[in-house]
């Protein structure tokens, strides 16, 4: 017996999910090794997107109905992206303030409220872009719903704890005495 139809079509994006997502990940990392030229960095920006996002992006899943779907995935490595995004703007911009010598303390802090604005943009943009999606009943929603809702939720979770998280986590990564690359 064989599965035809959408079943077969789900077995087979699943796959393509498989090899796909990891990719995704190793591509990221190695753009951002290249970019800090160091592990520490790279690894705290992937800590601090993992533990503001998923949670609150599968929460919404829940609350709204969704099914865990193979684009509620691809949902969260868009997502992903988006976010290493921002964390990458706020810990450049805490290295460049750091070459100009300012104290770890005080450049986090002033960094985090610097840019609070082109971060928050960032993400308004892209939540209002998504919204209508998110918010669709009609024909073909099935598929862009979970993306959209993934997106808009786990962007809102992350604007929100992210400049608790990535300043905490690049204090603890980056000792006052390294080599900085913006």
């Amino acid at each position: 017996m064989t599965w035809r139809g959408e079943y077969s079509e789900f077995l087979a994006a699943k796959a393509q999910v498989k090899v796909i997502g990891p990719l995704t990940i190793l591509l990221i990392f190695m753009i951002l090794f290249a970019l800090y030229g160091n592990w520490k960095f790279p690894v705290a920006i992937a800590l601090s997107v993992v533990m503001t996002e998923p949670v609150r992006a599968l929460l919404a899943l829940k609350l709204t109905h969704t099914p865990f779907s193979v684009s509620s995935v691809l949902g969260l490595l868009a997502l992903m992206g988006v976010s290493v995004e921002t964390a990458v703007i706020l810990v450049s911009y805490i290295n460049k303030l750091r070459l100009e010598g300012i104290d770890i303390r005080k450049v986090t802090c002033e960094a985090s409220l610097l840019r609070l604005r082109p971060i928050m943009m960032t993400v308004v943009v892209a939540c209002l872009g998504l919204l209508p999606a998110a918010l669709s009943h009609g024909i073909g929603s099935d598929t862009q719903r979970p993306f959209a809702i993934v997106i808009v939720a786990g962007l809102v979770s992350r604007l929100c704890l992210g400049f608790f998280v990535n300043p905490v986590l690049y204090q603890s990564v980056a000792p006052e005495d390294n080599v900085l690359q913006v």
